[in-house]
């Protein structure tokens, strides 16, 4: 069947008017169509399959929902474990490390194998493992899983291979690090604990060894139980029975005395002299109460009880506060002396470790710092100063600062850029902070010799703007611009932004940069264009406003025929009314000064400001309000520095801005720019009578881009169904509710009866998709129950009784209160042949946040007619409600892509010119040509001149990408203007005039003749045009059952390829401009939209994607750079000597019990301990030695790399190995020397001479 289909592709793509004015196009993939292609075109493509493999390189940011932290004093490397099952590993700036469990359970504990080059993680899964760290990319040697208990506690001495686990039935078991065994020995919760005791101790929260004696090992229990346990003597000590349960507890050095946080917020110490009664009782922030009684606290969850030689021993502790402060953040409690100091933290501790300078626990501790690991932030406190400054942190751990909405990725950046973006933000830094080094300075980092000028861009949902140097597989912050300073600060409840994006209504939606002009081009929720240069100097500036209406007066409505036979449309219906009527107030609207128009959503600064250096604003554009609806959000953007121009568009329409002269040029509605070339049939309809939930569904795009996921999305309707991280309750919800669209999984079973609209939509070449065109929908959810199918050119009336009952709302209630956030989703979309697309456009519904269509049948230029088999794949008959109907009859074509760059609008055309490329979301292309004046003066004077439309290209699905190739197959650089600082001091000798960089195609082409090749990629398939003859030379269908996401045309290797990412998570390259696959490999399912909304190519064979919402992601599909990237890696283990233990003295040594003549393993060892039972837990082998190593190495450079640090191993044994050979031997030489000469001098001599 599958062939056949493919037979019927074939057949119905070689027809006749494939595209417009062009021979056909062939549908088979990467080949050559029926076009013959010219003799002039003839590339000599270098790139191969094996020039491609994909591996991940490097995770920036924080590490998302952290739960464990770990620290080695001796390497000074810091681990910090999460939810999902990543472990990051953290030294020197550049020393960054990502592991990740397969299992994905959360990390509940870590332990470093102190000086070892090794890491202990106990999971959720009640499995543990170690860590290889001696290699770049760690790897697991072993893994022990439990089988019968869950892991709570682990405990590892320092220099033991012998490691504790506490379970949750509180009992203690032994395992053998070395061999990942258990030992036979096993602590019973009911041996430790007294026979008397009725109750169960609860699970082991607490295990340590006696810095006195190494062989007492202490056990606290939940329950408020604690057991020192005589290891050698297999007998309890002693118990301690607490009436508060216990947190966590802390060794004084000595051995002595240990120190309880309990959950009554209470402090106690213990003196193993008198354990019968704690030596001291304090609860730190529990205030007495007029009535003598003690204020009750929250739990202290972590107390450390460390000395200092100079002062007072200190007491860190976190939680602890009274309960009676309500509003109090987190803090963090040290007490030095009579002193307490509190630092409140700006989100709850996760955990909290002091850096002390020994590792052993029987020496004065000597803190020096604190590391505070919060949920979304990691600090570090330095303690040898008074006032407790922080550190100043290296990494780049304040990515999520604000939540991230759109990235940007540039890779071979001018080498200018860097250097001056850095100097600009350096002014710009906090100060504060501790003028100590930063104490996590581990592991080993140099510059790779593979390193080039790459900046990432990160817009956030609070307006802001980052730039990051990306250089070298690091990340450093260079400068942070605020584009919410170019507006007025709304007042609370005023404002139609502020009643429609409540919380952010500067979010960036999407960015364009061009790093030579350093012209910068940002696009905000509020469907507003900020458009930025770059200078050195500070200025006065009069920011300029441009106001555009981009709003259509008549809906562009994509109409099938009645009859399939018949493609040609009646005409409209007598009662339809006038597309231009001015509809009054809607009673509903809540607004009661009327409808708003021609008002723009914020507003711009209008006194002069002074800027500060760096990017300064120079022009606004807004769109406004038009009669009561706002505007749509911007869907796409391209900014031209050599032609001054910025264009963009959104699902009404295309404007084309003159940033030099501050006009506009061109704003025309989709359907216009068609003129007498427009493909389809379309139905001229009036504008809605009820425009009310237009303003509901057109702003609701990223207003909470980064909320999390349990935030309800209201409409003035109905509350929807809440979502949810769980795939399988988001259906059932939707399920549920009478108007949600389903998937096709979970359609009716009985047969139901459709209204003729509908049934006249079943032929329709649309795939059966959530098309959410309707302005009655928000978030893909249908909210206006009184949506109906209409007859084609009649208007919607309410239907049913409670039409008017459902459609009241309260005066002055917004139209709703949040929008899901696109950014931080964790809803798995389907990617099935039968279920992506529903989903698909569900998110791209969210993706864009826009009234989104797509074409993704083969299109033909004339009337068209709709075949029978795209009726039978492509229709919702088996259930479709009247609100489905509603929304496939809206359907709008909105402006997906925009590219300026030198062309042939028209067919007859003997020169290249300016021109804008135009891509919808029909799949349709549109070249408009520009006339634009080349002198200076003329262009500051003249107007720009802008054609009637000219060429009319045809694709499957939304058009995402343009590229162009000379016919020598090099890619076509963008004309670009050098940049120039209009704020420098005037040089008389030298004026400032504009200089230009063209990269026409007619430069490269007097060796092969005129014209260049335009690649064209949509969600379905890519395209070669060869310009100006518009012949199709190649195509390529993508894929079939999935969608692209993103596509980019990127340099690598020095030559050009075709990079895309789908849905399904596959990740492609095509070469160019013959479209050939050169690697396709299942990367990365897409499973929530923050995904989609970041992924971006790069050249050099580099991309990235926000992998969780405070943590970027970077990948590399180029084979040489996964070659390279051992020796880009830092090195987490350097070979450092372990410290010396301090003499004890003799006295201590006498009277301080024989803690070094503890041997383990007589204790733990098989011979006296026995084996532990099979059940209990079972060994997992890992791949963390060589075989590991290759794994993560997988490249010739690498294992080259080993063999020849073994061999020099090898040889370095070798060479001692025949040191102490040839030592022996002269030793040898010398004593039988020495014995012959006493022979020879006792030979002769009587017994009794001697």
């Amino acid at each position: 069947m599958k062939k056949f289909r493919k037979v019927l592709d074939g057949l119905t793509t070689s027809s006749p008017g494939g595209t417009v004015g062009s021979p056909s196009c062939g549908s088979a993939a990467g080949t050559p169509t029926a076009a013959p292609t010219p003799k002039e075109i003839d590339v000599q493509e270098t790139l191969v399959s094996e020039n491609f493999q994909l591996c991940k390189t490097v995770r920036h940011g924080f590490p998302y929902q952290p739960t464990a932290l770990a620290f080695d004093p001796v390497q000074k490397i810091l681990a910090v474990g999460s939810r999902t099952g990543g472990v990051r590993i953290l030294g020197r700036p550049g020393v960054d490390c990502f592991c990740q469990h397969e299992s994905g359970a959360a990390v509940l504990q870590l332990q470093f194998l102190i000086n070892e080059g090794a890491l202990v993680t106990a999971c959720a899964d009640d499995t543990l493992h170690l860590w290889n760290l001696r290699q770049r990319r760690p790897a697991i040697l072993h893994s022990l899983k439990f089988n019968r208990e869950r892991i709570t506690f682990c405990h590892l001495p320092f220099q033991s291979k012998w490691l504790y686990v506490g379970t949750e039935r509180g009992n203690t078991h032994i395992v053998n690090i070395e061999s990942f065994i258990l030992s036979g020995y096993v602590i019973m919760w009911n041996k430790a604990i007294e026979l008397s005791t009725k109750t169960h101790p609860g699970p082991v929260v607490h295990l340590s060894d006696s810095p006195k004696d190494e062989g007492k090992l202490l056990i606290g229990f939940e329950s408020g139980t604690i057991v020192q346990w005589d290891l050698r003597g297999k007998k309890a000590d002693f118990r301690i029975y607490y009436d508060e349960a216990i947190h966590s507890v802390s060794w004084h050095h000595e051995g002595k005395q240990f120190m309880c946080s309990h959950s009554d917020g209470s402090l106690t110490l213990w003196n193993l002299r008198n354990t019968t009664k704690p030596f001291q009782v304090t609860f730190p922030h529990g205030k007495i109460q007029k009535d003598g009684r003690k204020e009750s606290c929250k739990p202290i969850l972590k107390v450390e009880y460390k000395t200092s030689r100079n002062s007072e021993p200190f007491v860190i502790f976190s939680g602890g506060l009274s309960y009676d402060k309500a509003g109090r953040r987190p803090t963090l409690t040290i007490m030095h002396g009579k002193a307490i100091t509190v630092l409140e933290m700006d989100y709850p501790i996760v955990e909290f470790m002091a850096l002390c300078e020994t590792p052993y626990n029987n020496e004065v501790q000597e803190p020096y710092a604190v590391v505070v690991l919060l949920e979304k932030d990691l600090i570090v406190v330095d303690l040898t100063q008074s006032n407790f400054p922080v550190f100043e942190n290296p990494y780049p751990m304040d990515i999520h600062e604000s939540p991230v909405t759109c990235t940007a990725y540039f890779a071979d950046c001018p080498p200018d850029i860097i250097p001056i973006l850095y100097s600009i933000g350096a002014k710009h830094k906090k100060t504060g902070y501790s003028q100590k080094e930063w104490p996590i300075a581990g592991g080993t980092w140099t510059l790779g010799s593979h390193t080039y000028p790459e900046i990432i861009i990160t817009g956030h949902a609070d307006g802001s703007i980052k730039f990051w140097d990306a250089s070298a597989i690091t990340l450093q912050m260079l400068y942070k611009l605020k584009t919410s300073k170019v507006f007025e600060k709304p007042k609370p409840g005023e404002g139609r932004a502020a009643e429609l994006v409540e919380e952010d209504p500067f979010a960036v939606q999407m960015v364009s940069w061009c790093p030579q002009s350093r012209i910068f081009c940002v696009v905000g929720i509020s469907a507003h264009i900020i458009l930025y240069r770059f200078s050195k100097y500070d200025a006065n500036t009069q920011i300029v406003s441009l106001e555009v209406r981009l709003q259509c007066e008549q809906e562009d409505v994509i109409s099938p025929s009645e009859n399939e036979n018949n493609p040609c449309f009646s005409e409209p219906s007598p009662h339809s009314p006038q597309p231009h009527h001015q509809h009054p107030a809607s009673p509903s609207s809540g607004t009661p000064e009327g409808l708003k128009d021609s008002i723009p959503c914020l507003k711009v600064k209008d006194r002069v400001v002074r800027v500060p250096p760096g990017y300064q604003a120079e022009l606004v554009i807004q769109l406004l309000w038009v009669d009561g609806e706002p505007p749509q959000q911007i869907t796409s953007l391209d900014i031209n520095s050599a032609y001054g121009l910025l264009a963009f568009g959104n699902c009404n329409g295309l404007a084309v801005v003159d940033y030099l002269q501050k006009t506009i040029l061109l704003c025309l509605s989709t359907l216009d720019l068609y003129g007498a070339a427009d493909p389809y049939q379309r139905l001229t309809r009036s504008p809605r009578r009820n425009r009310q939930s237009t303003s509901e569904f057109c702003m609701r795009g990223l207003s909470n881009f980064y909320s999390d996921s349990k935030k309800r999305i209201r409409t003035s309707y109905q509350s929807l169904t809440e979502l949810s991280d769980n795939q399988q309750s988001v259906d059932m919800e939707r399920s549920k509710s009478p108007t949600s669209v389903h998937y096709p999984t979970s359609l009716h079973n009985e047969p139901r009866v459709l209204p003729e609209p509908v049934a006249s939509l079943r032929a329709s070449h649309c795939s059966p998709v959530f098309y959410l065109l309707d302005n009655d929908h928000v978030n893909g959810h249908c909210t206006s129950p009184t949506s109906q199918p209409c007859s084609a050119g009649k208007p919607r009336v309410p239907m049913g009784p409670e039409g008017p009952r459902l459609t009241r709302r309260g005066p002055g209630r917004p139209p709703f209160r949040k929008a899901q956030s696109a950014a931080c989703m964790e809803i798995s979309l389907p990617v099935s042949h039968t279920e992506g697309y529903a989903s698909r456009r569900a998110m791209l519904q969210q993706f864009h946040g826009v009234t989104m269509y797509s074409h993704d049948e083969h299109h033909t230029t004339s009337p068209y007619c709709w075949s029978e088999r795209e009726s039978r794949e492509n229709s919702f008959s088996r259930s479709r409600s009247s609100s489905v109907s509603s929304i496939d009859r809206d359907t709008k074509e909105a402006i997906t892509t925009l590219q300026f760059g030198e062309s042939y609008g028209r067919k007859s055309d003997a020169l290249p010119t300016p021109c804008l490329w135009v891509g919808t979301s029909l799949g349709v292309v549109l070249l408009i040509p520009m006339s634009i004046p080349t002198d200076q003066e003329e262009r500051m004077e003249e107007p720009v001149t802008i054609g009637p439309s000219g060429a009319v290209l045809m694709l499957k699905g939304s058009v995402l990408r343009f590229g162009f190739l000379d016919c020598m197959g090099a890619l076509i650089q963008s004309p670009h203007e050098v940049w120039r600082d209009l704020n420098a001091p005037e040089d008389p000798d030298r004026p400032r005039r504009r200089k230009l960089v063209n990269f026409s195609p007619s430069s490269s082409q007097d060796a092969c003749g005129e014209g260049h090749l335009a690649v064209v990629c949509s969600e379905r398939q890519a395209k070669v045009f060869l310009m100006p003859s518009q012949s199709c030379l190649f195509v390529h269908n993508i894929t079939e059952s999935s969608f692209v996401l993103r596509a980019d045309v990127v340099s690598v290797y020095n030559s050009v390829c075709l990079a895309c990412f789908c849905a399904n998570g596959h990740v492609m390259t095509l070469s160019l401009p013959s479209l050939r696959p050169l690697m396709d490999v299942n990367y990365l399912p897409l499973t929530d939209m923050r995904i989609a909304r970041t992924f971006c190519f790069t050249n050099g064979g580099q991309a990235l994607y926000l992998s969780s919402p405070t943590e970027i992601q970077r990948i590399t599909y180029s084979q040489e750079m996964c070659d390279n990237l051992q020796e880009m890696l830092g090195e987490l283990f350097t070979p450092i000597e372990t410290p010396e233990a301090q003499n004890r003295g003799f006295l201590k040594g006498f009277f301080g019990g024989n803690a070094h003549t503890f041997d383990r393993e007589e204790l733990f060892g098989e011979a006296a301990a026995g084996k532990a039972s099979r059940s209990l837990a079972q060994h997992i082998p890992g791949q963390g030695g060589m075989e590991g190593m290759k794994v993560a190495a997988s490249g010739a450079v690498g294992e080259l790399a080993r063999a020849r640090i073994a061999l020099d191993e090898r040889g370095q044994r070798l060479g001692e190995l025949e040191e102490r050979t040839a030592l022996m031997m002269t030793s040898a030489e010398t004593f039988s020397k020495h014995a012959h000469e006493l022979m020879l001098k006792c030979k002769d001599k009587k017994w009794y001479q001697f």
